[in-house]
């Protein structure tokens, strides 16, 4: 089954979904997850790097994944929190996975047809097409 789960989070209705799937498999598996959020920055002349949110509240989002998982009985959960670009989050999911072996990356997923997620690149979209390792969307 899977030993090692990846689970990227942000701010969304859907990350709660996601954590519960999370929380399920790990439970199931025993399995250690990694819970990631990455702090996307706008890139803006004159300003540099913008960030999309503060450091307190990516860290609070993280820490009350990490807890929930705790209390629901997932063994040794870990939180990390990154900086990237506005754009390259699907390529910062994809190096997490390497750097842990994750044998599945549980993400959510906006809900945009295949059609608007190739347009608009979203990160599901590019995850599932640019990995070696089963992804599981939730919606």
């Amino acid at each position: 089954m899977y030993d090692r789960l990846l689970v990227a989070v942000d701010h969304s209705e859907i990350s709660t979904r996601v954590l519960a799937a999370a929380k399920g498999l790990a439970l199931l598996s025993k399995g250690q997850v990694w819970v990631l959020h990455l702090v996307e920055k706008e890139v803006i002349a004159q300003m540099g790097d913008v960030p999309s949110e503060s450091e307190k509240e990516a860290r609070q989002l993280v820490e009350d994944a990490v807890h929930e998982l705790r209390q629901a009985g997932v063994l040794h959960p870990e939180g990390e929190i990154r900086p990237t670009t506005f754009g390259h989050a699907a390529r910062e999911i994809l190096a997490d996975a390497k750097e842990h072996d994750a044998d599945v990356i549980i993400m959510g997923s906006r809900g945009r047809s295949d059609f608007a997620g190739a347009i608009l690149g979203s990160t599901a979209h590019k995850v599932i097409h640019l990995t070696d390792r089963p992804v599981l969307v939730i919606r």
